[in-house]
Protein backbone atom coordinates (compact mmCIF):
# COMPACT_ATOMS: atom_id res chain seq x y z
CA UNK A 1 0.00 0.00 0.00
CA UNK A 2 1.81 3.09 1.16
CA UNK A 3 5.55 3.12 0.53
CA UNK A 4 4.97 0.80 -2.42
CA UNK A 5 7.11 2.95 -4.69
CA UNK A 6 9.73 3.48 -1.98
CA UNK A 7 10.01 -0.27 -1.56
CA UNK A 8 10.14 -0.73 -5.32
CA UNK A 9 13.07 1.71 -5.37
CA UNK A 10 14.86 0.05 -2.43
CA UNK A 11 14.50 -3.44 -3.85
CA UNK A 12 15.68 -2.29 -7.26
CA UNK A 13 18.85 -0.89 -5.73
CA UNK A 14 19.22 -3.95 -3.50
CA UNK A 15 19.36 -6.13 -6.61
CA UNK A 16 21.72 -3.79 -8.44
CA UNK A 17 24.41 -3.66 -5.76
CA UNK A 18 27.23 -4.28 -8.19
CA UNK A 19 25.72 -2.25 -11.01
CA UNK A 20 24.57 1.36 -10.69
CA UNK A 21 26.85 2.18 -7.76
CA UNK A 22 29.88 1.40 -9.89
CA UNK A 23 28.53 3.47 -12.78
CA UNK A 24 28.33 6.57 -10.61
CA UNK A 25 32.02 7.22 -11.16
CA UNK A 26 31.63 7.46 -14.95
CA UNK A 27 31.21 5.41 -18.09
CA UNK A 28 31.32 1.69 -17.41
CA UNK A 29 31.07 -1.11 -19.99
CA UNK A 30 28.10 -3.40 -19.22
CA UNK A 31 28.93 -6.88 -17.99
CA UNK A 32 27.16 -9.98 -19.31
CA UNK A 33 25.62 -11.80 -16.34
CA UNK A 34 23.46 -14.32 -18.24
CA UNK A 35 23.43 -15.85 -21.73
CA UNK A 36 20.31 -17.57 -23.06
CA UNK A 37 20.86 -21.11 -24.21
CA UNK A 38 21.05 -21.51 -28.02
CA UNK A 39 20.66 -17.75 -28.48
CA UNK A 40 22.59 -15.83 -31.17
CA UNK A 41 24.93 -14.58 -28.44
CA UNK A 42 25.76 -18.09 -27.20
CA UNK A 43 26.24 -19.41 -30.72
CA UNK A 44 28.62 -16.53 -31.50
CA UNK A 45 30.70 -17.22 -28.39
CA UNK A 46 29.58 -14.57 -25.85
CA UNK A 47 30.17 -15.85 -22.30
CA UNK A 48 29.47 -14.76 -18.74
CA UNK A 49 31.73 -11.97 -17.56
CA UNK A 50 32.28 -10.44 -21.00
CA UNK A 51 32.26 -6.64 -20.97
CA UNK A 52 30.63 -5.11 -24.05
CA UNK A 53 32.78 -2.14 -25.08
CA UNK A 54 30.98 -1.23 -28.31
CA UNK A 55 28.36 -2.49 -30.76
CA UNK A 56 29.00 -1.84 -34.45
CA UNK A 57 31.51 0.78 -33.40
CA UNK A 58 29.08 2.66 -31.15
CA UNK A 59 29.32 2.89 -27.36
CA UNK A 60 25.81 2.72 -25.82
CA UNK A 61 25.08 4.92 -22.82
CA UNK A 62 22.34 2.70 -21.47
CA UNK A 63 20.25 -0.36 -22.18
CA UNK A 64 17.86 1.73 -24.27
CA UNK A 65 20.56 2.56 -26.81
CA UNK A 66 21.91 -0.95 -26.44
CA UNK A 67 18.54 -2.41 -27.44
CA UNK A 68 18.28 -0.23 -30.52
CA UNK A 69 21.79 -1.27 -31.58
CA UNK A 70 21.35 -5.02 -31.06
CA UNK A 71 18.09 -5.03 -33.02
CA UNK A 72 20.25 -4.93 -36.16
CA UNK A 73 20.75 -8.26 -37.98
CA UNK A 74 24.56 -8.03 -38.25
CA UNK A 75 26.49 -7.15 -35.11
CA UNK A 76 30.14 -6.58 -34.39
CA UNK A 77 30.64 -6.76 -30.63
CA UNK A 78 33.86 -5.42 -29.19
CA UNK A 79 34.39 -7.49 -26.05
CA UNK A 80 36.74 -7.21 -23.09
CA UNK A 81 37.29 -10.71 -21.68
CA UNK A 82 39.57 -10.84 -18.66
CA UNK A 83 41.53 -7.83 -19.91
CA UNK A 84 41.87 -9.08 -23.49
CA UNK A 85 39.90 -7.37 -26.22
CA UNK A 86 38.32 -9.29 -29.06
CA UNK A 87 35.62 -8.80 -31.69
CA UNK A 88 32.67 -11.19 -31.94
CA UNK A 89 30.45 -11.19 -35.00
CA UNK A 90 26.78 -12.08 -34.63
CA UNK A 91 24.31 -12.81 -37.41
CA UNK A 92 20.61 -13.02 -36.55
CA UNK A 93 17.19 -11.90 -37.76
CA UNK A 94 16.45 -8.18 -37.52
CA UNK A 95 14.85 -7.43 -34.16
CA UNK A 96 15.58 -10.90 -32.76
CA UNK A 97 16.86 -10.93 -29.16
CA UNK A 98 20.62 -11.17 -28.79
CA UNK A 99 20.14 -13.36 -25.73
CA UNK A 100 22.16 -11.76 -22.94
CA UNK A 101 21.35 -10.06 -19.65
CA UNK A 102 23.49 -7.18 -18.44
CA UNK A 103 24.46 -6.13 -14.94
CA UNK A 104 22.98 -2.62 -15.09
CA UNK A 105 20.49 -0.66 -17.21
CA UNK A 106 22.74 2.43 -17.25
CA UNK A 107 26.33 2.37 -18.47
CA UNK A 108 27.13 6.05 -17.96
CA UNK A 109 26.70 8.20 -14.89
CA UNK A 110 23.37 7.80 -13.10
CA UNK A 111 21.49 11.08 -12.77
CA UNK A 112 21.33 11.31 -9.01
CA UNK A 113 18.73 13.39 -7.22
CA UNK A 114 19.85 16.81 -6.00
CA UNK A 115 16.59 17.54 -4.18
CA UNK A 116 16.48 17.43 -0.39
CA UNK A 117 12.84 16.62 0.24
CA UNK A 118 11.76 16.44 3.87
CA UNK A 119 9.61 13.42 3.06
CA UNK A 120 12.24 11.41 1.14
CA UNK A 121 12.27 7.87 2.51
CA UNK A 122 15.94 7.38 1.64
CA UNK A 123 16.79 9.96 4.33
CA UNK A 124 14.72 7.90 6.78
CA UNK A 125 16.60 4.62 6.39
CA UNK A 126 18.36 3.04 9.36
CA UNK A 127 22.14 3.40 9.40
CA UNK A 128 24.42 0.53 8.44
CA UNK A 129 22.43 -0.88 5.52
CA UNK A 130 24.00 -1.72 2.17
CA UNK A 131 25.46 1.27 0.37
CA UNK A 132 23.28 0.78 -2.69
CA UNK A 133 20.12 1.39 -0.68
CA UNK A 134 21.09 5.00 -0.01
CA UNK A 135 21.37 5.93 -3.70
CA UNK A 136 18.80 8.51 -4.83
CA UNK A 137 18.27 8.62 -8.57
CA UNK A 138 16.34 11.22 -10.56
CA UNK A 139 16.96 9.68 -13.96
CA UNK A 140 14.22 9.79 -16.59
CA UNK A 141 15.65 6.61 -18.15
CA UNK A 142 14.92 4.62 -15.00
CA UNK A 143 11.48 6.19 -14.97
CA UNK A 144 10.89 4.80 -18.45
CA UNK A 145 12.47 1.40 -17.84
CA UNK A 146 11.23 0.62 -14.35
CA UNK A 147 8.60 3.17 -13.39
CA UNK A 148 10.76 5.16 -10.96
CA UNK A 149 9.47 8.66 -10.31
CA UNK A 150 11.50 11.64 -11.47
CA UNK A 151 11.05 15.26 -10.38
CA UNK A 152 12.42 16.57 -13.72
CA UNK A 153 14.70 19.01 -11.86
CA UNK A 154 17.70 17.58 -13.74
CA UNK A 155 15.87 17.19 -17.03
CA UNK A 156 17.33 19.05 -20.03
CA UNK A 157 16.45 20.04 -23.57
CA UNK A 158 18.59 17.13 -24.81
CA UNK A 159 16.64 14.76 -22.58
CA UNK A 160 13.36 16.05 -23.97
CA UNK A 161 14.59 15.59 -27.52
CA UNK A 162 15.60 12.02 -26.80
CA UNK A 163 12.33 11.15 -25.05
CA UNK A 164 10.31 12.51 -27.93
CA UNK A 165 12.50 11.10 -30.71
CA UNK A 166 12.75 7.61 -29.23
CA UNK A 167 9.21 7.69 -27.77
CA UNK A 168 10.34 6.81 -24.27
CA UNK A 169 6.86 6.51 -22.85
CA UNK A 170 5.33 6.23 -20.29
CA UNK A 171 7.22 8.31 -17.75
CA UNK A 172 6.44 8.84 -14.07
CA UNK A 173 6.73 12.30 -12.52
CA UNK A 174 6.66 13.41 -8.89
CA UNK A 175 4.58 16.60 -8.75
CA UNK A 176 3.72 17.17 -5.04
CA UNK A 177 2.51 20.73 -5.73
CA UNK A 178 1.75 22.77 -8.84
CA UNK A 179 2.38 26.11 -7.11
CA UNK A 180 6.02 26.94 -8.01
CA UNK A 181 6.96 28.33 -4.58
CA UNK A 182 5.36 25.43 -2.70
CA UNK A 183 7.02 22.85 -4.96
CA UNK A 184 10.44 24.48 -4.56
CA UNK A 185 9.89 24.49 -0.80
CA UNK A 186 8.98 20.80 -0.74
CA UNK A 187 11.89 19.71 -2.95
CA UNK A 188 14.26 22.13 -1.21
CA UNK A 189 15.51 22.99 -4.66
CA UNK A 190 15.03 26.32 -6.39
CA UNK A 191 14.63 24.47 -9.70
CA UNK A 192 11.61 22.72 -8.26
CA UNK A 193 9.50 25.78 -8.96
CA UNK A 194 10.25 25.87 -12.67
CA UNK A 195 10.98 22.26 -13.62
CA UNK A 196 7.32 21.43 -14.23
CA UNK A 197 7.74 23.25 -17.55
CA UNK A 198 9.24 19.98 -18.71
CA UNK A 199 6.04 18.18 -17.72
CA UNK A 200 4.10 20.60 -19.91
CA UNK A 201 6.53 19.98 -22.78
CA UNK A 202 6.24 16.20 -22.44
CA UNK A 203 2.47 16.30 -22.44
CA UNK A 204 2.41 18.66 -25.43
CA UNK A 205 4.51 16.11 -27.33
CA UNK A 206 2.03 13.37 -26.55
CA UNK A 207 4.24 11.48 -24.08
CA UNK A 208 2.23 9.35 -21.65
CA UNK A 209 2.96 10.59 -18.13
CA UNK A 210 1.68 9.36 -14.77
CA UNK A 211 1.93 11.76 -11.84
CA UNK A 212 2.30 11.37 -8.10
CA UNK A 213 1.65 13.62 -5.12
CA UNK A 214 3.07 12.60 -1.74
CA UNK A 215 0.64 14.30 0.63
CA UNK A 216 2.41 15.61 3.74
CA UNK A 217 0.12 16.69 6.62
CA UNK A 218 0.39 20.40 7.32
CA UNK A 219 2.59 20.97 4.27
CA UNK A 220 0.75 20.28 0.99
CA UNK A 221 -2.61 18.94 2.19
CA UNK A 222 -5.82 20.85 2.86
CA UNK A 223 -6.16 23.96 0.69
CA UNK A 224 -2.75 23.32 -0.85
CA UNK A 225 -4.00 19.96 -2.11
CA UNK A 226 -7.04 21.68 -3.60
CA UNK A 227 -4.69 24.20 -5.23
CA UNK A 228 -2.55 21.39 -6.67
CA UNK A 229 -5.53 19.59 -8.18
CA UNK A 230 -6.80 22.87 -9.60
CA UNK A 231 -3.36 23.32 -11.17
CA UNK A 232 -3.57 19.82 -12.63
CA UNK A 233 -6.97 20.63 -14.13
CA UNK A 234 -5.68 23.88 -15.61
CA UNK A 235 -2.24 22.88 -16.88
CA UNK A 236 -1.80 19.10 -16.83
CA UNK A 237 -5.21 17.55 -17.48
CA UNK A 238 -3.70 15.32 -20.20
CA UNK A 239 -1.84 13.30 -17.57
CA UNK A 240 -2.58 9.59 -17.92
CA UNK A 241 -3.28 9.39 -14.19
CA UNK A 242 -2.43 11.02 -10.87
CA UNK A 243 -2.09 9.20 -7.56
CA UNK A 244 -2.16 10.69 -4.06
CA UNK A 245 -0.05 8.70 -1.62
CA UNK A 246 0.30 9.35 2.12
CA UNK A 247 3.55 10.35 3.73
CA UNK A 248 5.57 7.43 5.06
CA UNK A 249 7.46 8.22 8.25
CA UNK A 250 10.09 5.94 9.78
CA UNK A 251 11.46 6.36 13.28
CA UNK A 252 14.68 7.68 11.77
CA UNK A 253 13.23 10.85 10.30
CA UNK A 254 14.91 14.04 11.51
CA UNK A 255 12.33 16.38 10.00
CA UNK A 256 10.10 18.04 12.60
CA UNK A 257 7.26 18.73 10.16
CA UNK A 258 6.96 15.15 8.98
CA UNK A 259 4.24 13.15 10.76
CA UNK A 260 1.59 10.55 9.83
CA UNK A 261 -1.93 11.53 8.83
CA UNK A 262 -4.76 11.59 11.34
CA UNK A 263 -8.00 9.83 10.46
CA UNK A 264 -9.67 13.20 9.85
CA UNK A 265 -6.90 14.19 7.43
CA UNK A 266 -7.25 10.89 5.59
CA UNK A 267 -11.00 11.45 5.28
CA UNK A 268 -10.36 14.92 3.87
CA UNK A 269 -8.07 13.48 1.20
CA UNK A 270 -10.70 10.91 0.21
CA UNK A 271 -13.45 13.55 0.08
CA UNK A 272 -11.17 15.74 -2.04
CA UNK A 273 -10.45 12.88 -4.43
CA UNK A 274 -14.15 12.07 -4.76
CA UNK A 275 -15.00 15.68 -5.57
CA UNK A 276 -12.24 16.08 -8.14
CA UNK A 277 -12.99 12.74 -9.76
CA UNK A 278 -16.50 14.02 -10.46
CA UNK A 279 -15.10 17.21 -11.96
CA UNK A 280 -12.61 15.37 -14.13
CA UNK A 281 -15.27 12.90 -15.29
CA UNK A 282 -17.42 15.82 -16.38
CA UNK A 283 -14.67 17.79 -18.10
CA UNK A 284 -12.29 15.19 -19.58
CA UNK A 285 -14.21 11.94 -19.36
CA UNK A 286 -12.05 10.11 -16.83
CA UNK A 287 -11.41 10.23 -13.09
CA UNK A 288 -7.68 10.99 -13.48
CA UNK A 289 -6.90 11.28 -9.74
CA UNK A 290 -6.85 8.34 -7.32
CA UNK A 291 -6.04 7.81 -3.65
CA UNK A 292 -3.69 5.07 -2.46
CA UNK A 293 -5.31 2.16 -0.64
CA UNK A 294 -3.82 3.16 2.69
CA UNK A 295 -6.00 6.25 2.84
CA UNK A 296 -9.07 4.01 2.99
CA UNK A 297 -7.46 1.90 5.71
CA UNK A 298 -6.51 4.98 7.75
CA UNK A 299 -9.98 6.45 7.36
CA UNK A 300 -11.78 3.18 8.09
CA UNK A 301 -13.61 3.42 4.76
CA UNK A 302 -14.36 0.66 2.24
CA UNK A 303 -12.32 0.48 -0.93
CA UNK A 304 -14.02 1.77 -4.09
CA UNK A 305 -15.39 -0.84 -6.52
CA UNK A 306 -12.86 -2.27 -8.94
CA UNK A 307 -14.40 -0.57 -11.98
CA UNK A 308 -13.78 2.89 -10.50
CA UNK A 309 -10.00 2.40 -10.80
CA UNK A 310 -10.13 2.65 -14.60
CA UNK A 311 -7.85 -0.28 -15.46
CA UNK A 312 -5.61 0.27 -12.42
CA UNK A 313 -2.98 2.57 -13.97
CA UNK A 314 -1.13 3.11 -10.66
CA UNK A 315 -1.27 -0.27 -8.95
CA UNK A 316 2.49 -0.17 -8.29
CA UNK A 317 1.84 2.86 -6.08
CA UNK A 318 -0.70 1.05 -3.96
CA UNK A 319 -3.73 2.35 -5.85
CA UNK A 320 -6.26 -0.47 -6.16
CA UNK A 321 -3.94 -3.21 -4.90
CA UNK A 322 -6.53 -4.46 -2.42
CA UNK A 323 -9.25 -4.78 -5.05
CA UNK A 324 -6.92 -6.59 -7.43
CA UNK A 325 -5.82 -8.96 -4.68
CA UNK A 326 -9.46 -9.63 -3.80
CA UNK A 327 -10.40 -10.33 -7.41
CA UNK A 328 -7.45 -12.69 -7.79
CA UNK A 329 -8.33 -14.47 -4.55
CA UNK A 330 -11.89 -15.16 -5.69
CA UNK A 331 -10.83 -16.14 -9.20
CA UNK A 332 -12.37 -13.14 -10.94
CA UNK A 333 -9.11 -12.10 -12.53
CA UNK A 334 -6.92 -9.20 -11.53
CA UNK A 335 -5.16 -6.48 -13.42
CA UNK A 336 -3.84 -7.89 -16.74
CA UNK A 337 -0.95 -5.41 -16.51
CA UNK A 338 -0.16 -6.07 -12.87
CA UNK A 339 3.57 -5.51 -12.25
CA UNK A 340 3.88 -4.61 -15.90
CA UNK A 341 6.86 -3.47 -17.87
CA UNK A 342 6.59 0.10 -19.04
CA UNK A 343 7.00 1.57 -22.51
CA UNK A 344 7.83 -0.56 -25.54
CA UNK A 345 10.51 -2.33 -23.49
CA UNK A 346 8.07 -4.84 -22.08
CA UNK A 347 10.77 -7.48 -22.26
CA UNK A 348 14.04 -5.68 -22.81
CA UNK A 349 16.67 -8.09 -24.00
CA UNK A 350 19.60 -7.14 -21.79
CA UNK A 351 17.99 -5.08 -19.02
CA UNK A 352 18.30 -6.50 -15.51
CA UNK A 353 15.04 -8.14 -14.50
CA UNK A 354 14.08 -5.75 -11.72
CA UNK A 355 11.23 -3.38 -11.07
CA UNK A 356 8.27 -3.81 -13.40
CA UNK A 357 10.14 -6.54 -15.28
CA UNK A 358 10.83 -8.63 -12.20
CA UNK A 359 9.11 -12.00 -12.01
CA UNK A 360 6.90 -12.13 -8.94
CA UNK A 361 8.44 -15.46 -7.90
CA UNK A 362 12.14 -15.15 -7.10
CA UNK A 363 13.50 -18.46 -8.35
CA UNK A 364 16.70 -17.95 -6.38
CA UNK A 365 14.77 -17.93 -3.11
CA UNK A 366 15.25 -21.23 -1.26
CA UNK A 367 11.63 -22.10 -0.46
CA UNK A 368 11.37 -24.14 2.71
CA UNK A 369 8.35 -26.41 2.81
CA UNK A 370 6.89 -27.62 6.05
CA UNK A 371 5.11 -30.95 6.23
CA UNK A 372 1.75 -30.87 4.51
CA UNK A 373 -0.53 -31.82 7.37
CA UNK A 374 -0.52 -29.08 9.96
CA UNK A 375 -3.01 -28.19 12.65
CA UNK A 376 -2.70 -24.49 11.89
CA UNK A 377 -1.73 -22.29 8.95
CA UNK A 378 -0.39 -18.82 9.78
CA UNK A 379 -0.11 -16.06 7.15
CA UNK A 380 2.66 -13.58 7.91
CA UNK A 381 1.94 -10.02 6.79
CA UNK A 382 2.60 -6.39 7.62
CA UNK A 383 0.16 -4.45 9.77
CA UNK A 384 -1.49 -2.89 6.73
CA UNK A 385 -2.02 -6.28 5.13
CA UNK A 386 -4.23 -7.63 7.91
CA UNK A 387 -7.45 -5.69 7.12
CA UNK A 388 -7.08 -6.70 3.47
CA UNK A 389 -6.32 -10.39 3.94
CA UNK A 390 -8.45 -11.19 7.01
CA UNK A 391 -11.87 -10.84 5.29
CA UNK A 392 -10.68 -13.06 2.45
CA UNK A 393 -9.49 -15.73 4.87
CA UNK A 394 -12.75 -15.49 6.84
CA UNK A 395 -14.68 -16.22 3.65
CA UNK A 396 -13.10 -19.69 3.54
CA UNK A 397 -14.71 -20.65 6.85
CA UNK A 398 -11.53 -22.35 8.06
CA UNK A 399 -10.80 -22.08 11.78
CA UNK A 400 -7.24 -23.38 11.36
CA UNK A 401 -6.03 -20.34 9.35
CA UNK A 402 -4.72 -17.29 11.15
CA UNK A 403 -3.41 -13.96 9.85
CA UNK A 404 -0.45 -12.78 11.92
CA UNK A 405 0.43 -9.09 11.93
CA UNK A 406 4.17 -8.36 12.09
CA UNK A 407 5.01 -4.96 13.56
CA UNK A 408 7.85 -3.29 11.69
CA UNK A 409 10.18 -2.19 14.48
CA UNK A 410 13.15 -2.08 12.11
CA UNK A 411 11.81 0.99 10.29
CA UNK A 412 9.29 2.04 12.92
CA UNK A 413 7.01 5.02 12.47
CA UNK A 414 3.93 4.31 10.36
CA UNK A 415 5.68 1.74 8.15
CA UNK A 416 3.28 -1.18 7.94
CA UNK A 417 3.50 -2.35 4.33
CA UNK A 418 4.29 -6.04 3.87
CA UNK A 419 6.99 -5.35 1.29
CA UNK A 420 9.17 -3.69 3.93
CA UNK A 421 9.07 -6.59 6.41
CA UNK A 422 12.58 -7.58 7.46
CA UNK A 423 14.13 -10.69 8.93
CA UNK A 424 14.83 -9.28 12.39
CA UNK A 425 11.16 -8.46 12.97
CA UNK A 426 10.06 -11.84 11.64
CA UNK A 427 12.56 -13.55 13.94
CA UNK A 428 11.13 -11.69 16.94
CA UNK A 429 7.54 -12.59 16.10
CA UNK A 430 8.16 -16.19 15.04
CA UNK A 431 9.96 -17.06 18.26
CA UNK A 432 6.66 -16.63 20.08
CA UNK A 433 4.71 -18.83 17.66
CA UNK A 434 4.15 -22.62 17.79
CA UNK A 435 6.70 -24.87 16.10
CA UNK A 436 4.08 -27.19 14.64
CA UNK A 437 2.32 -24.59 12.50
CA UNK A 438 2.62 -23.98 8.77
CA UNK A 439 3.82 -20.45 7.96
CA UNK A 440 3.19 -18.60 4.68
CA UNK A 441 5.38 -15.64 3.74
CA UNK A 442 4.80 -13.39 0.66
CA UNK A 443 7.75 -13.24 -1.72
CA UNK A 444 7.56 -9.45 -2.04
CA UNK A 445 9.79 -8.91 0.99
CA UNK A 446 12.61 -11.12 -0.30
CA UNK A 447 15.36 -10.85 -2.88
CA UNK A 448 17.58 -13.85 -3.43
CA UNK A 449 16.45 -15.35 -0.13
CA UNK A 450 17.42 -12.21 1.85
CA UNK A 451 15.46 -9.43 3.49
CA UNK A 452 16.35 -5.74 3.34
CA UNK A 453 18.17 -5.98 6.67
CA UNK A 454 20.45 -8.72 5.28
CA UNK A 455 18.86 -11.59 7.22
CA UNK A 456 18.56 -14.73 5.10
CA UNK A 457 15.44 -16.83 4.85
CA UNK A 458 17.10 -19.86 6.40
CA UNK A 459 17.96 -17.83 9.52
CA UNK A 460 14.31 -17.60 10.58
CA UNK A 461 13.47 -19.67 13.68
CA UNK A 462 10.52 -21.38 11.96
CA UNK A 463 10.41 -22.95 8.50
CA UNK A 464 8.26 -20.91 6.13
CA UNK A 465 6.74 -21.39 2.70
CA UNK A 466 7.31 -18.49 0.31
CA UNK A 467 4.16 -17.68 -1.67
CA UNK A 468 3.89 -15.34 -4.70
CA UNK A 469 2.32 -12.04 -3.69
CA UNK A 470 -1.04 -12.29 -5.44
CA UNK A 471 -4.49 -13.37 -4.36
CA UNK A 472 -4.70 -16.45 -6.57
CA UNK A 473 -1.45 -17.87 -5.17
CA UNK A 474 -2.56 -17.28 -1.59
CA UNK A 475 -5.88 -19.02 -2.16
CA UNK A 476 -4.12 -21.95 -3.82
CA UNK A 477 -1.74 -22.23 -0.88
CA UNK A 478 -4.69 -22.24 1.54
CA UNK A 479 -7.08 -24.53 -0.33
CA UNK A 480 -4.96 -27.00 -2.31
CA UNK A 481 -5.85 -30.52 -1.14
CA UNK A 482 -2.16 -31.43 -1.00
CA UNK A 483 -1.28 -28.47 1.21
CA UNK A 484 -4.29 -27.75 3.41
CA UNK A 485 -5.00 -29.62 6.59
Amino acid sequence: MTLAREFHQLLKQYRWESGPIGSLVGMSAPVVIAVTSESPAEQAGVVLGDRIISINGQVPRDVIEYQLLVDEPSLSLEIDRSGLERVISVEKSSGAPLGVELDSPLFDRVQTCDNHCEFCFIYQLPPGMRRSLYLKDDDYRLSFLYGNFTTLTRFTEADLERVVTERLSPLYVSIHATNPAKRAEMLRNRRGGVSLRWLSALLEEGVEVHGQVVVCPGVNDGLWLEDTLAGIAEKFSTLASLCLVPLGVSRYTKEERMRPHTREEALFVLDTVDAWQEQFLTTIGKRLVFAADEYYLMAGMPFPPAESYEEFPMVEDGVGMARIFEREFFGHGGDPNRFRASGFFQAVDGAPAVGFRAPRVDNSTPVQLTSRRKTQTIILTGELGVPVIQPLVDSLGRENIRVLSVENQFFGGNVGVTGLLVGSDLKRVLLGQPEGARYLLPDVCLSGGRFLDGVELNELPRAVEVVPTDGASLRLALTSPSLSS
